[in-house]
This record gives structure tokens, sequence and C-alpha cells, in this order.
């Protein structure tokens, strides 16, 4: 069955702590880099794909992205929590917007549209296939089904990035438990992927949607950036 995207979310709160100096005043989506700023290459790459309704959730140096909230269709949700916990509670913001959903993270540059297609057979990640050593999370995959994930990376095999999926009936599986762990207060400091892929994998049926590794880049250190800027 073919499911279609209908709503974006896209977390964009966090300090970008790993990026200093950079972001000390700028939020790492709102860097200009080779002239662009990752943020204005999501926004555009959903917009080639016809997905219009947007929700950006702010945090640090929210004021920043004030210049979006009269664009047609993007909404501004602000997470007050953004300075003390994990990203958990920047989904847990928009967690009424989760079902037919995309989820990304705002700090990527998108360089091939495609990769923000509308159309997808189920929940799940986009996954790049590498056959050298990594630290990015690396997922266990069967016949194209999520059956497992290391944090620690490892030695090949399908690397997590920040884009995903969800069906109308996951995208409220995703609200609950979300408001779970909200209530109980006990995971504030967790990535909010750990509930599919950790907390609640039982509850999911996750698949993977490969992509090319030149589809998007993700800049997470000063030299990630300066590796792009002189590539």
């Amino acid at each position: 069955m073919t499911y279609t995207i209908r709503q974006a979310v896209i977390l964009a709160a966090g300090r970008g702590e790993r990026m200093h100096p950079f972001t000390l005043h700028t939020p790492k989506p709102l860097l200009e880099i080779k002239g662009v700023r990752p943020l204005d290459t999501i926004i555009s790459a959903l917009h080639r794909n016809h997905i219009l309704d947007i929700f950006i959730v702010t945090g640090f140096c929210a004021e920043q992205f004030a210049f979006l909230q009269d664009q047609p269709g993007i909404r501004l949700l602000y997470n007050p929590l953004y300075a003390s916990t994990n990203n958990i509670t920047s989904l847990y913001t928009a967690r009424d917007h989760l079902e037919e959903a995309m989820i990304l993270d705002g700090d990527q540059i998108i360089r091939d549209a495609s990769v923000l297609s509308p159309f997808f057979d189920g929940s799940g990640y986009a996954a790049v296939h590498t056959e050298h050593d990594t630290r990015e999370w690396v997922l266990d995959v069967e016949r194209g089904r999520i059956c497992g994930c290391s944090r620690d990376g490892g030695h090949g095999g399908w690397q997590l990035r920040s884009i995903s999926h969800w069906t109308a009936e996951d995208g409220r599986k995703l609200k609950a438990h979300l408001e779970e762990e909200i209530r109980t207060g006990q995971h504030n400091d967790l990535f909010w992927d750990d509930i599919p892929l950790f907390l609640h994998p039982e509850d999911y049926a996750l698949s993977i949607m490969p992509i090319r590794a030149d589809a998007l880049t993700e800049i997470d250190t000063p030299e990630d950036l300066e590796a792009y800027r002189n590539g």
C-alpha cells in the first residue's frame, strides 16, 4: 500500500553545541553555508514535492525564525524546554501533527529533492548504505525491515538519516508514546527516535527508504562545515 505525506515537522530547536563557535548566536538551520541556509533547502524541497503544511519547532534563538511566520503553510511551534532536554520534547511540542507526516531535522542540506518525496510504503527511516566504519546509528535490516539499531555505529551497514515517514496509525501511536514519556518524565534526555527504535520497537513495523549518500549533507561539527565549504 502506498501512503502520501500531508504534513512535515522540522525540528530546529537545538543549540548546536557541537558546532561552536559558529552556532553561538545563530541556530544551525540558519547558518549560511555556500550562500544557502540548511532550512531553506528543506523548505524548498518540501514545496517541490507539494508538501505545503510545515511545522517548525524552534527553541534556541527562536526570534531568528520570525521571518517564516507569514509564509503560507508554515507554522512555528516553540519548545520552552529545548535547553534542558533532548529533542524528545521538541517532537512532543509537535505531537498533534504526526499523522501521515514526515519528520526531519532542520540542520541538513537537501541536495536532491526526491529524498523528500511525499509517497511512501510504510513508516520508517531514510538510510544510506556504507561499507566503511561509521559512528552513525546503524540499523539492523532484514528484507528491508528494521529489526534493531546500534547507537555506536559499526563496520558497514545502513546508516540512519534524520528523515522519517509515519502513517496515520503510527503517528497516533507515536503521539501516545510521547505523551507517556513526558508525563512520567523519565526519558527527557533521550532522542525521540528512541521511542520506536528502543523503547517500543514491538509497536512499530519500520522499514528503510534507501537514499544515496550525496542526496543530503548532515553538518554536525566545525570539521564537517569546513569539509563541505571546501568540497
